[in-house]
């Protein structure tokens, strides 16, 4: 499997992310150790996760999927081949959120520790502090550069015109720019990146890994009516996406997904593979089976005919 650079980073990451938020969620420290070895089986090496994760759930506290993560990094001997990303800024208590330079300073400790690791790969803003100046938080980022502490920054949830003025704080500065964009992509929700963010990225060699790569879970096809809803506990989300629209991205996956004897989360993820500008995109697993079938999305490559059905299905 051939690995992606990562924008102008020295990251080279095959394309596939693993997604952490379901670690210490709707999988449990033995499921998630199954997950994490059959990704890492495949020559799969990136893993996304935020500090926060999973705070939502019962009886957690924040920390949870970082600390699963190191606990299976620890036990297996391969921190040196798996590439980190962790998102940091979201509430994790009282006065611990957003991205100030003395929060990202002590969250970084904190995410170092439950990682059991010397150093972050790849640090994200989690989402736009608008009460911290870039040249704030990018300052923060460059003096944790320099101690060895992360290795490259990045940021998630921007907008076309935070973007561009975090290039340009970055610019004017002299400070680390956001090497690495993590926006919201999947057939049924394109207009964000697609609306001038690709352009950006392409235009200054940004990295690209993609949130929400199958909306979450609709693009699975197991929620095809609102009866289907309970079939987990992310259901609620995808209610929005039973529509004309959604049914009918549906309908034009589970037909590419014939011709490949392939299933349509796999062709799902391979459409945003295959997208000009995006590195790889995130994807979480609850099974050793899903795990799997990430695995087969990362080697499955559609043709000019595949990408236009699925293209103008999803276009509107």
């Amino acid at each position: 499997m051939q690995t992606r650079s990562l924008g102008r980073t020295d990251l080279a990451i095959a394309p596939m992310v693993l997604g952490g938020n379901v670690f210490g969620w709707t999988a449990d420290k033995a499921t998630s150790f199954a997950v994490l070895d059959r990704f890492a089986s495949s020559r799969l090496n990136a893993i996304d996760t935020a500090d926060a994760y999973s705070s939502w759930a019962p009886g957690n506290h924040c920390g949870e999927s970082e600390t699963i993560i190191g606990e299976w990094m620890k036990a297996r001997g391969n921190r040196s081949r798996m590439i980190i990303v962790i998102k940091v800024g979201s509430p994790m208590g009282k006065g611990q959120e957003g991205l100030s330079a003395r929060y990202i300073e002590q969250a970084v400790e904190a995410s170092l520790k439950r990682l059991q690791t010397d150093a972050i790969d790849l640090y994200l803003s989690h989402f736009p502090d608008m009460a911290t100046p870039f040249s704030e938080t990018l300052g923060a980022y460059q003096r944790l550069m320099e101690k060895g502490k992360i290795r490259w920054c990045g940021a998630s949830n921007l907008t076309v015109a935070l973007l561009e003025a975090a290039i340009a704080v970055s610019k004017a500065h002299g400070l680390p720019r956001y090497e690495v964009l993590q926006p919201e992509y999947n057939l049924v929700d394109r207009r964000g990146f697609e609306g001038g963010l690709a352009e950006i990225c392409r235009r200054e060699e940004i990295g690209v890994i993609t949130y929400f790569s199958l909306a979450k879970g609709f693009l699975s096809g197991k929620y095809r009516s609102e009866e289907d809803l309970s079939k987990s506990p992310r259901g609620g989300g995808v209610k929005g996406y039973l529509n004309p629209r959604g049914f009918r991205i549906l309908d034009a996956l589970d037909s590419v997904a014939a011709r490949h004897n392939a299933k349509s989360a796999e062709v799902a993820l391979a459409w945003v593979i295959a997208k000009p500008g995006v590195t790889a995109p995130i994807a979480s697993a609850t099974s050793v089976a899903q795990a799997a079938s990430l695995a087969r999305a990362a080697e499955l490559s559609l043709s000019e005919a595949d990408m236009a059905a699925l293209d103008q299905a999803s276009a509107g």
